[in-house]
């Protein structure tokens, strides 16, 4: 498949320059219902391998949870380690992995930032922003911001605050597991993230989705098993 962005930038950016992108792409954000009609959603996870980004794409049914697909690719790491701009670093591995599938998933559930983000364009809204798609970013813990206590029954929930502002929701996935956090990529809103987020739980602390999506990135799998998984 040939990916076609709406938009394009240099990826060999100056950290200032980076996040003077950062703010002008964060404008681009939409935010809007999911469909109702989400057939296929693709989980995206990077790991690290000798110095290059393997980022692998999990392509699963919906809501049936069936891997279908997925796709890895390795890119060098040409983009230093900083907070707030690793989209810098991965997103390169992550839309050549895209070019491998043979469509795009109906979502993106990205596991990192949304716009739970000191820029409001953490990984999930910069390439939901790049190839206008539905974006929902689910990190492991938050990069800004605050929650209070929240129950332990999976499906409790909290507010993610920034500044009086909020920017995602802390939630409970598993019963007793830390919660993820849930935020906007774009063309979505958080209330439909949320909801989707937990329709793709399978018992894991992590979404189905971004959890073989992991799984795959980690190239520490036996690839024929898991396939059917659901």
């Amino acid at each position: 498949m040939s990916l076609t962005p709406k938009f394009l930038h240099d990826w060999s950016l100056l950290p200032d320059e980076a996040i003077r992108l950062q703010v002008e792409l964060s404008k681009k954000v939409v935010t809007m219902p999911l469909s109702e009609t989400i057939s296929t959603i693709g989980g995206v996870d990077v790991g690290y391998q000798e110095g290059k980004a393997r980022a692998a794409i999990a392509l699963l049914t919906y809501p049936a949870m069936y891997l279908i697909n997925y796709a890895v690719s390795e890119t060098p790491c040409s983009f230093p380690y900083i907070p707030g701009l690793l989209s810098f670093r991965e997103a390169p591995a992550v839309l050549t992995a895209l070019e491998k599938l043979t469509e795009l998933p109906d979502v993106l559930l990205v596991d990192g930032q949304g716009i739970a983000h000191p820029r409001r364009l953490g990984i999930a809204s910069h390439l939901g922003v790049l190839l206008d798609i539905p974006t929902i970013g689910c990190a492991k813990s938050p990069l800004i911001g605050h929650y209070e206590a929240l129950g332990n029954n999976a499906g409790d929930t909290a507010p993610l605050i920034y500044n009086d502002e909020i920017l995602g929701m802390a939630v409970r996935s598993k019963t007793g597991c830390k919660p993820v956090i849930v935020s906007i990529g774009h063309r979505c809103d958080l209330t439909s993230a949320v909801q989707l987020v937990l329709n793709c739980c399978r018992g894991y602390r992590l979404p189905e989705p971004t959890r073989l999506a992991h799984t795959i990135a980690s190239a520490k799998f036996p690839k024929k098993s898991l396939f059917g998984i659901g």
